[in-house]
């Protein structure tokens, strides 16, 4: 079944017992894991992962561990992440059982409208899906605001808004610099503190924000020459590859809703003049540019792309160079067919 924004929570709050898989999907992971973790509260379980290749390998898995009774007494919850269409064939069989003890949660990042797996999490009765979009520029203000009171942090408005606008939209990133700024202030329940614009200044994502956001920009613009020029800069054996990816998520992550936007009938203009102070004035002819060479659904795959390119790179061995320049050439390439 396929949930409403505003049916959400009492889904979660309240979970219907005879609901087996849960999918959360979207480009707003971190919202999509918020979500998750709101269920498991709301199931009174502990979380079980299971690997998404593990459940590839073996599609009996998913479903023999869901029918399994905890050995501790406890209720669990069986927590996929990261998930997509390899674990399919495991969600039918989960659905078919005969019986089920603990309900199977996916945390999947964008899905292809075709995707077979959000297909069958849409149609089937025991099955509930969820499309995580990125939030918008207020929702994101009043949820840093309500992640720092859980920190013991009082975030004015303002400061809230900048911590959003160098978040770029990702729930993830601003809830790191809100535990980043508390624990640099001793923050805490019993020791609330204010955050001011210096420790934002001194530690703040856009600190360093130009610089590694130059390279994703290069190839987002399909600069090919400018971006071969900044990749043969970088330093032998350095670490750069994930704070650039990072940074290159976070424009894409901005970038989607404003291209939306624009697909369902607003004028460029319009879109770049609601942004505001939010976005540095210099970017602004960049962002315009990157708007009209990038289709929403080619925003979305590139993110999911990058992503994907960042576990792997977390997750196992890989020359971070060669692997980050042939990820960035990549794009410069498709921005250049894109223009």
């Amino acid at each position: 079944m396929r949930t409403a924004k505003g049916s959400i929570p009492k889904a979660l709050d309240r979970p219907d017992p005879a609901v087996r898989f849960y999918l959360f999907h979207g480009v707003d992971e971190a919202g999509s894991r918020a979500l998750a973790n709101q269920l498991l509260r709301g199931l009174e379980a502990e979380k079980f992962a299971l690997a998404g290749q593990a459940i590839k390998s073996d599609p009996a898995l998913l479903a023999d561990e869901a029918s399994a009774i905890s050995l501790f007494g406890g209720k669990r919850a069986i927590w996929i992440e990261p998930a997509g269409e390899e674990i399919l064939e495991s969600v039918e069989a989960l659905l078919d059982a005969a019986a089920c003890e603990s309900a199977a949660i996916a945390i999947a990042g964008s899905l292809r409208k075709t995707s077979a797996l959000l297909k069958l999490a849409d149609a089937h009765p025991l099955a509930l899906s969820h499309i995580s979009y990125a939030p918008d520029a207020r929702d994101l203000e009043r949820t840093i605001i309500d992640m720092g009171r859980d920190q013991g942090l009082r975030i004015s408005p303002d400061l809230a808004r900048r911590v959003a606008a160098s978040s770029a939209g990702n729930q993830a990133i601003a809830a790191q610099e809100v535990v980043k700024f508390a624990l640099y202030l001793g923050a805490g329940p019993d020791n609330p503190c204010d955050l001011d614009p210096e420790s934002v200044d001194l530690l703040g994502a856009d600190s360093a924000e130009a610089d590694l956001m130059r390279l994703g920009d290069l190839a987002l613009a399909g600069r090919m020459d400018a971006l071969l020029e900044e990749l043969a800069r970088l330093p032998h054996g350095g670490s750069e590859a994930v704070p650039v990816l990072r940074a290159l998520q976070r424009r894409l992550l901005m970038l989607a809703p404003l291209r939306a936007r624009i697909e369902r009938g607003e004028r460029v203009e319009g879109v770049m003049a609601s942004m505001g102070k939010a976005l540095f004035w210099k970017d602004k002819p960049l962002i315009e540019r990157l708007l009209t060479i990038w289709p929403a659904e080619r925003l979305a795959e590139a993110a999911t792309r990058v992503a994907a390119l960042e576990r792997q790179i977390m997750l196992r061995p890989l020359d971070d160079e060669s692997a980050l320049g042939e990820s960035l050439v990549t794009l410069a390439r498709a921005a250049g067919r894109g223009r």
